[in-house]
């Protein structure tokens, strides 16, 4: 089985939260500003670093909220030879600076800020619940 352990950010404003949009490989949804780690590199950074390519935004990390581990099955993985399991460590976090801006040539290709309210509305992958039930933002 392959891992791949990945630092993403819950950074939410006023009643909206800060989303990516994911679309690699065929697949797509909105999905939580984040990403997989590079060799060597510590979660924390990795998650500051993946808000700034996919959202434009600098952000600051306010707490870790939480682990979550997912296996997803060889038949559902857009590539590889076996199974996934995807190791997520999910932070609290809050922009310092920057501005809104899309990820050119990379797995995402939208940010957007979005009311809490039209969260279950959305084409979205599973993090972003576990991510918004970590933060408190819904049951």
């Amino acid at each position: 089985m392959d891992i791949r352990v990945a630092a993403y950010a819950v950074i939410a404003d006023g009643g909206r939260v800060l989303l990516a949009h994911w679309n690699e490989h065929g697949r797509s949804g909105w999905t939580l500003p984040g990403g997989g780690l590079e060799s060597g590199e510590d979660p924390a950074d990795a998650a500051v670093r993946e808000v700034r390519e996919e959202t434009g935004y600098d952000a600051e990390l306010d707490e870790l909220i939480g682990v979550h581990s997912h296996v997803i099955p060889v038949e559902q993985r857009s590539h590889g030879l076996g199974p996934l399991q995807a190791l997520r460590i999910i932070y609290r976090a809050h922009t310092v600076g920057g501005s809104l801006t899309n990820e050119a040539d990379g797995s995402t290709d939208e940010a957007r800020w979005f009311e809490l309210s039209e969260v279950p509305l959305l084409r979205k992958v599973s993090l972003v619940d576990v991510g918004l039930r970590f933060a408190g933002l819904i049951a």
